[in-house]
């Protein structure tokens, strides 16, 4: 089920991604640096599964909780959502407070299940 985005929304998202980094899966599956995973979507949408290695910071908190849950603002972070386009937003958010290494996973968790990846399901 496809939700249809609205463009102010969209416009948010494109302008957001125009400041940040995004990383591909395969780029991901192939990283060999330590990285911090962190799933941004709401908490039923990780209740229904995550991906292997992840920690939950929903989109709503994580501006509050991200300094106690990665303190070293140097430290390589991965965040991903659905589709990939709140974390894009919550990753500007993030270089904004200060953190230097923060990547959005393109197609997020949508395009990770379709190509049946490893997924942990609580």
């Amino acid at each position: 089920m496809s939700k249809q985005h609205a463009p102010g929304f969209l416009a948010l998202v494109e302008a957001a991604k125009a400041q940040i980094k995004e990383i591909s899966i395969d780029e991901l599956l192939s990283h060999q640096e330590p990285y911090v995973l962190l799933d941004i979507r709401e908490d039923h949408e990780w209740l229904a599964g995550h991906l292997p290695e992840a920690m939950h910071l929903g989109k709503g908190i994580i501006e509050r909780d991200i300094e106690q849950t990665v303190p070293d603002k140097k430290q390589k972070i991965v965040l991903y959502c659905g589709g990939g386009y709140r974390s894009a937003l919550s990753a500007q958010t993030l270089q904004q407070m200060g953190y230097q290494q923060v990547l959005s996973l393109a197609g997020g968790y949508r395009e990770w299940q379709q190509r049946n990846l490893p997924l942990v399901k609580p």
